[in-house]
């Protein structure tokens, strides 16, 4: 079935990025995708964020390239995925300032603790809490 069809102008940056998108798509869907179904598949998931938004995420990831992303998407996607994980009550968070993180990890340098850094320092506390915390529950009994 053949549909009507319209033409429409776009600068060549634009054409630039849609083409990629397509080649993108044809990788994901395997198979040959029309420009048509990449307008589509944009128009259907695309989010609308803040512009202040979504230049903080910008000025993060030039500032902080040694993280690796190397787009805006990358990093809004696991950001996204990190607040499910928490929201999905699969993980606590817990926040720490930097400023007594990064004290931790000196302290277990300096005092040659049998650490790699503060997290798994915390994480080592946390099981021998509950270690104690069994046996706790067995003299209970």
């Amino acid at each position: 079935m053949v549909t009507d069809m319209k033409t429409i102008r776009i600068d060549d940056e634009t054409h630039e990025r849609l083409t990629a998108t397509l080649g993108l798509l044809m990788t994901q869907t395997k198979r040959m995708v029309t420009y048509s179904e990449a307008i589509e598949t944009l128009l259907n998931s695309s989010i609308t964020l803040n512009p202040n938004l979504i230049a903080e995420v910008e000025k993060y990831i030039n500032e902080n390239k040694q993280q690796g992303y190397l787009t805006r998407e990358e990093f809004i996607a696991e950001a996204t995925r990190l607040l499910l994980r928490i929201k999905n009550k699969k993980y606590h968070y817990i926040e720490i300032p930097n400023e007594k993180y990064d004290k931790l990890n000196e302290a277990l340098k300096k005092m040659r603790m049998p650490y790699y850094d503060a997290k798994e320092f915390i994480e080592d506390q946390i099981d021998k809490m509950l270690e104690h915390y069994e046996k706790f529950l067995k003299e209970k009994e």
